[in-house]
């Protein structure tokens, strides 16, 4: 298994491919804590859809896949497939609470645009995958 892991243990800050906030961290370690998956972490991933062409992914996952960059942010383990981290580098997955409720959400610097409800997105010149994206926020 080729994976690539990552740990902060300086303290501070450091420039990294994926991170996580702390609200969101602890929201995570939560919800991983009470998954009854050992030694799992936050699978963020990238699939083709969406109003804006991409949707993000999240789930909870025990496994470490070939290829998968493993980032361990204030604690939480965080997983990404290679063939979502160049869509994903320098993304901090949040979690924000509203008047409708709660989730995560990736604060993603490389959308240029994005759907109103906040899951899907698009990048510099992409067109939609796959001729995809043409509707509305309730498509997903």
């Amino acid at each position: 298994m080729t994976a690539t892991t990552t740990q902060d243990t300086s303290g501070g800050v450091p420039a990294r491919e994926i991170s996580i906030s702390e609200f969101g961290a602890q929201k995570a370690q939560t919800i991983l804590a009470n998954s009854g998956k050992e030694n799992a972490g936050v699978r963020v991933f990238i699939k083709s859809g969406g109003c804006s062409g991409y949707q993000y992914g999240m789930a909870i996952d025990d496994r470490e896949l070939e290829g998968d960059l493993i980032v361990v942010d204030r604690g939480v383990k965080l997983l990404v497939d290679r063939m979502s981290l160049p869509l994903l580098r320098g993304s901090e997955v949040d979690f924000v609470e509203n008047m409708m409720g709660g989730g995560f959400t990736v604060n993603n610097p490389n959308a240029t645009s994005a759907c109103g409800c906040g899951s899907s997105f698009r990048t510099d010149g992409s067109q939609s995958p796959d001729g995809e994206g043409s509707g509305g926020c309730s498509s997903h």
